[in-house]
């Protein structure tokens, strides 16, 4: 079920509804890559319910895309025998269900490749820009663990506002940051925030005891 097939780039073809798009940057990036060790992880793919002999691409489009760009007549699959609905699913999971990094080990990976190639060449291979690299490696580590208080740390507040909803807000936020010396939006945004919900709770105080 999971054996490895060489197939036909011109048999490999996408499916219609693939989520998954990558910036230009990050596919010259990928191309790069594979070019340069000449490995790839395997794409995954079904058989096409309307083309026979053709097989659609569940994951791995971008890296189909590559090795045609390459000039490769094929690539390493696994098949899978799914249907519509598995391969709906599969299409909104593959590309976006994932870990995070541990900045500890990152950091001491990307020490290890810039041993052997300065930040420009790693920014052609990493998703990490050239500046970023630089920063990260050059990270100290700090002589004692700070001290921080619990409440210095802001709580979001998530809302989701149609176009006529917004607009009240906008209006409401932008008179109330009149006069206030917050530098960043953020902050002016929250101290309005909460300006307008003072006023309104003891504008309420008042109408609850008249």
């Amino acid at each position: 079920m999971n054996s490895i097939q060489s197939i036909r780039l011109d048999k490999l073809i996408a499916h219609p509804d693939n989520p998954n798009r990558m910036s230009k940057s990050n596919f010259a990036k990928l191309v790069r890559n594979i070019e340069r060790g000449g490995r790839y992880e395997p794409l995954i793919v079904r058989p096409a319910p309307d083309k026979p002999d053709c097989f659609q691409i569940i994951n791995g489009y971008h890296r189909r895309q590559a090795l045609a760009e390459l000039g490769y007549k094929s690539a390493d699959a696994i098949v899978w025998d799914i249907n519509d609905e598995q391969a709906d699913i599969l299409l909104a999971t593959l590309n976006r269900l994932g870990g995070l990094d541990e900045l500890g080990r990152k950091v001491a990976l990307l020490k290890r490749l810039n041993k052997k190639l300065v930040s420009g060449e790693l920014a052609k291979l990493l998703p990490q820009t050239a500046k970023q690299i630089e920063r990260l490696t050059n990270l100290k580590r700090p002589g004692a663990p700070a001290k921080i208080a619990a409440t210095c740390f802001a709580s979001p507040l998530v809302f989701f506002l149609d176009d006529a909803q917004r607009q009240i807000v906008e209006r409401a936020l932008s008179r109330a940051q009149e006069g206030r010396n917050e530098k960043r939006k953020a902050a002016k945004d929250a101290a309005a925030l909460a300006a307008i919900a003072g006023y309104f709770l003891n504008h309420q105080k008042v109408s609850q005891r008249i």
